[in-house]
């Protein structure tokens, strides 16, 4: 089944101010292409250029910024002096199970009793925060720590508070009017926050907290400086931001950039298991590479089977064991794209055989077919396909689990906050949220969101868009100028990786590779490249014509074959000029 051809692409040309472009290249003695991404990027200033470049470890904001920060370590504190025992409670995403993974290590490492939580989200409870309540109950756990959650839980974390049950939150997603009331808040997010980074993930929140008890620990001379190295902890930090579509700026960055050094020599067993039956060399480890391959086979555990499995993986050191459980995510991962493949091709055809669904300017289905896990992966693929924002609901037992996803020109919460009456809960981010809604209130939701979106968004907002960085010439894609573009590594959410844009000659047709893409031969002034259009194969018809000229927009890459490098071009979208 092929899925609706979308409208055409409108190219955003960058910018041009020549003056500013030469100030970036003086200052800072790099290629004048680089230096136009720089500039087409929006950066204004050469003192944030040279941050976005250089950032080290030790340019990290202070964890002691988040205002509750204090009273979290002296709560922690009290529970290791006393020998409480502590429940880490992490959501059930990559993001959640690296952080209570993160928090596990570093507070047994200290000596601490530890147990860690991991809900599985597909029973479409409308509380699984209740589930890890009983649990800390039986394990006689006096402190509650979450993870990358924990902030629309209040009448949860007010149950456990009855129970005398302290609790802590680390979490990074939006709050509603309705704020815990617990012993720590730690929350980029929260309306008086003094701490500078909203975009801090929960695994980064998690270090925070980890980094906080450290600079405490050293300043009491409780424990030397020597004996917590922080850097261990930053693989676990770069794979939950990666996964969790983190922006790659400003802290995130920087974490992610060491996190990554950190991945490539990870001791980690279960990790290094994992990159095995991910095919992946664990010295070359890319964003691209645990976003694709590694995050979807931990993110599997928690769409349809047992999250805790995910930190029992981190954290294991038995070799034998660590392939198994890699083995079992395999199998997992596998069952899940069949799963997602299924209910994929159902919605793409519930879509081509109502096309009335795209007058408007947002999608929303919903079916008791579809599986509650797999529904995130299906609405970010549907919203980035009709560039529309787009809400997908499971319904099981009366009440309906949705996705949302959407686009920069439309964010969600207000708009949420707006419909809240219909809704049992809802929570997350501007970009991706998710809701519970009974199934009754569903078609009045509907046609209110819908009406939202309609009024909102312009033609234009829904129209796909390609932003381009920079123009340049065959001739100035050598190795050296590779070796500059790299600067701006690692490349993820808010950082991708450059779209460069140029005329270039087709000198052989294209030829058709793995049935949906196209590899192109262009020519310019005598420099030859090879492209790969990935997914256009439908396009060859466009390129049948000898010595077509082509209007190009691509990324470059260093392609490593055979052991012989040759720089090759990801065509990103073309258009024929006659």
């Amino acid at each position: 089944m092929q899925p609706q051809t979308p409208k055409e692409t409108h190219w955003v040309y960058p910018k041009i101010d020549a003056s500013w472009t030469k100030e970036i290249i003086d200052e800072f003695n790099i290629h004048p292409v680089t230096a136009q991404v720089l500039a087409s990027r929006g950066f204004d200033s050469l003192d944030d250029i040279h941050d976005y470049l250089y950032a080290k470890l030790p340019d990290l904001l202070d964890p002691a910024l988040f205002q509750d920060m204090n009273k979290a370590v002296n709560r922690v504190f009290d529970a290791i002096n006393n020998q409480e025992s502590i429940l880490i409670y992490g959501d059930n995403d990559v993001d959640g199970i690296t952080g209570a993974s993160l928090l596990t290590e570093f507070l047994r490492h200290l000596d601490a009793s530890v147990f860690f939580y991991i809900p599985n989200r597909n029973s479409l409870k409308q509380s699984v925060m209740l589930d890890a309540l009983d649990y800390a109950l039986k394990n006689n756990c006096k402190l509650i720590i979450t993870v990358d959650c924990g902030i629309t839980s209040a009448e949860e974390i007010a149950e456990a508070v009855k129970q005398k049950i302290d609790v802590i939150i680390t979490d990074h997603h939006e709050p509603t009017a309705k704020l815990p009331h617990c012993i720590a808040t730690l929350n980029p997010k929260l309306l008086n926050s003094t701490y500078p980074n909203r975009d801090i993930t929960g695994v980064g929140v998690a270090f925070k907290l980890a980094h906080a008890i450290t600079n405490a620990l050293i300043s009491k001379n409780e424990i030397s400086a020597t004996k917590i190295d922080l850097k261990r902890y930053l693989d676990l930090v770069a794979l939950g931001t990666i996964a969790d579509m983190g922006s790659l700026l400003k802290e995130n960055r920087v974490l992610v950039r060491y996190g990554l050094k950190q991945l490539r020599k990870t001791k980690r067993i279960g990790l290094i298991k994992l990159f095995t039956v991910c095919d992946l060399k664990l010295g070359d480890i890319s964003t691209i590479d645990i976003a694709s391959k590694v995050a979807p086979r931990l993110n599997s555990l928690g769409r349809i089977a047992d999250p805790t499995k995910g930190v029992d993986l981190l954290l294991i050191r038995d070799p034998i064991g660590a392939e198994e459980l890699a083995k079992e995510l395999d199998l997992n991962n596998m069952e899940r794209q069949k799963i997602e493949r299924r209910d994929s091709d159902d919605i793409e055809q519930y879509i081509l055989n109502n096309p009335h669904i795209l007058k408007h300017k947002a999608i929303i289905l919903h079916s008791h077919k579809w599986h509650p896990g797999i529904i995130p992966i299906i609405t970010a693929r549907i919203t980035k396909q009709y560039n529309r924002p787009t809400i997908v609901i499971s319904i099981d037992q009366g009440v309906g689990k949705g996705s949302i996803r959407t686009i920069r020109e439309f964010p969600l919460l207000a708009v949420l906050k707006e419909h809240a009456d219909l809704l049992i809960n809802f929570g997350g981010h501007d970009f991706a949220a998710g809701l519970t809604i009974k199934e009754e209130n569903i078609e009045k939701f509907k046609e209110r969101f819908l009406a939202s979106a309609d009024k909102r968004l312009k033609e234009q907002d829904i129209q796909t868009k390609l932003h381009l960085d920079a123009n340049i010439h065959f001739k100035d894609l050598t190795f050296d100028f590779m070796e500059s573009l790299s600067l701006l590594e690692p490349y993820g959410n808010e950082n991708p990786a450059p779209v460069l844009y140029c005329d270039a000659k087709q000198i052989w047709p294209p030829k058709v590779v793995g049935k949906l893409h196209l590899k192109l031969y262009l020519e310019q002034n005598d420099r030859h490249l090879e492209g790969i259009a990935f997914g256009m194969a439908d396009r060859k018809s466009q390129l049948t014509k000898k010595n077509l000229i082509l209007h190009l927009a691509f990324t470059p890459y260093v392609n490593n074959f055979l052991n012989k490098s040759s720089i090759q071009l990801q065509i990103k979208d073309f258009k024929v000029k006659e």
